[in-house]
């Protein structure tokens, strides 16, 4: 039945959405995808008749004119109740388990979980705003990124359990499938909705023009420069230093100070030294900034890994989650080792986050991208195994990527893009960058079914491999994954012995390299804001 009504569904919603526009609406045929709609978006669901009935309710609460929107945001409302609830229930596993390995990955699950809450309550907002007139231009890309990155935090919480028996794992299992197969289904709809005129009907070359005209609020006025001049020439709200010549001592307790939920940009300068700390800026603390006094200059380090008892994702030296972080001049490391496996020296969850003239530097999982949009600006990122891998929609230009020595038997291999499904709008971009490989290396593998990562207009050094990328297992995701590259130069960029999976593409149409530029990050409406440099399109 499922199946039937989501044929239905294809096959209603083009001839609803042409007649919407025309203003020639057929009543029977609105009701009629309406209800495929309201199927579809409880497709898959273990109580299926509990979840149409919850909508349908919830339909019937909004306004008197409902249409397929009202459907969308009816199954957002469900989904969020829901995955509140799983909140609830993962807390109760708190005091029944004695594992350490096991507590942390299920705090992982409730911090992951407050993350789908709040990208599902975003999204709710932002539709309810729409419909109220609001003009934001740039909603689809904010409502596609939120809901591409809540369907993805439920894994991450389940990976968490490797190294356990995984008993309180088979507990929680079924109410977090029951969360993501929810979310799937809202993102599928909202794909097929996204071309509905719910947005405002404008030119917004204006608007686009005058973002990219303006510098940032938070730097001094009439100075566009003080973003690459010392920190002394800025605004700084807070200083960090070891020596005792700042506000603080610690990077952590500066942040752990800085106002919640701030709306402008609050700016901490982290003067040279190495602070030995793990940081774990919190979503509540929006805006924040670091600058520090250079690469190798700033150093934040740790050692967390996965042989010590963490899960790979608390295993990060540093990790962001406010909207709208910025890092510059620094350094994040994490020295432990290819043999201690997972050991992430930056972790980023940040929304609209920008990283500019930053080394980050480990050996397996380095960079964990690991969801909403991120861009980096002339970084560098050592490592050996997946290094730059997560599932967020990460843009690097001009970065330089170093590999290192991994253990023996084990093959290098830079990104590992954990993309599950296809209508999230997530991948890496690797553009105009360096890849300086001094050991047999692989451009990536896919870590998920539609994993997604392009090259554009990069140096490849000759221990690139000919063959260029590497499978997961077998033939997983190799017809479903999309990999790409666009004129990539350098003795390792040869494309005459790459690959020939159908996921591969040798990209010669400059229209669809361009897809894969700051525009995959929405970044033309808010890489302006950040003060940090980027090309808005292509060289060649």
């Amino acid at each position: 039945m499922a199946l039937l009504n989501f044929l239905l569904l294809l096959v209603l919603l083009p001839n609803f959405i042409e007649a919407l526009s025309n203003g020639t609406i057929n009543s029977e045929d609105q009701s009629h995808t309406m209800q495929a709609m309201i199927v579809q978006a409880c497709n898959n669901v273990e109580n299926q008749n509990s979840c149409l009935s919850n909508i349908q309710s919830r339909l019937e609460t909004l306004d008197s004119q409902q249409n397929p929107t009202s459907v969308l945001r009816a199954a957002l409302e469900a989904t969020l109740n829901e995955a509140r609830l799983a909140i609830e229930m993962v807390t109760k596993f708190n005091t029944l388990s004695i594992d350490s390995r096991e507590q942390i990955a299920i705090e992982d699950c409730k911090e992951l979980l407050d993350f789908s809450v709040s990208e599902l309550a975003w999204s709710l907002a932002e539709m309810k705003q729409i419909r109220a007139g609001s003009k934001n231009i740039h909603y689809e890309g904010d409502l596609k990124a939120w809901l591409s990155a809540a369907l993805s935090n439920q894994d991450t919480c389940l990976e968490g359990f490797e190294g356990t028996d995984r008993r309180v794992e088979s507990f929680i299992k079924g109410s977090l499938t029951q969360v993501t197969q929810l979310i799937s289904n809202v993102l599928t709809l909202y794909t097929q909705l996204h071309s509905l005129p719910f947005k405002p009907r404008r030119n917004d070359t204006t608007t686009m023009n005058k973002a990219m005209d303006d510098h940032p609020k938070w730097l001094t006025e009439g100075d566009k420069d003080l973003l690459f001049a010392s920190p002394k020439g800025m605004h700084v709200d807070a200083i960090v230093a070891l020596d005792g010549s700042g506000h603080f001592r610690s990077i952590g307790q500066a942040i752990y100070e800085a106002p919640s939920y701030s709306k402008r940009r609050y700016i901490i300068y982290v003067k040279k030294g190495v602070y030995r700390e793990n940081i774990d800026l919190k979503k509540k603390k929006t805006n924040v900034m670091l600058v520090g006094d250079g690469i190798g200059a700033t150093v934040v380090t740790g050692n967390r890994n996965f042989m010590q008892g963490w899960t790979t994702f608390r295993t990060a030296t540093v990790a962001v989650s406010g909207k709208g972080f910025i890092a510059r001049d620094m350094t994040f490391r994490n020295t432990a080792g290819p043999q201690n496996h997972q050991g992430v020296a930056l972790r980023v969850d940040s929304d609209q986050s920008a990283f500019y003239r930053c080394s980050m530097e480990g050996y397996q999982d380095t960079l964990y991208a690991h969801s909403l949009r991120q861009f980096y600006r002339e970084c560098s990122i050592h490592g050996t195994i997946d290094f730059i891998f997560g599932n967020g929609a990460a843009v690097l230009q001009y970065c330089k990527i170093f590999t290192r020595e991994p253990l023996p038997l084990q093959k290098v291999t830079i990104t590992a893009q954990g993309r599950k499904d296809p209508h999230q709008s997530t991948g890496f971009v690797i553009q105009d960058s360096y890849v300086y490989a001094t050991k047999p290396t692989y451009l990536g593998r896919p870590w998920k079914q539609y994993s997604r990562t392009v090259f554009l207009n990069t140096y490849m050094s000759g221990f690139v491999q000919p063959r260029g990328w590497l499978e997961w297992y077998g033939d997983f995701a190799l017809s479903t994954l999309w990999y790409g590259e666009y004129r990539n130069y350098g003795p390792g960029a040869s494309l005459s012995g790459r690959i020939r999976w159908p996921g591969y593409h040798i990209i010669n149409d400059k229209s669809v390299a361009k897809f894969f530029t700051v525009g995959f990050i929405d970044g033309r409406s808010w890489l302006p804001g950040t003060g940090v440099k980027f090309s808005s399109g292509l060289d060649n």
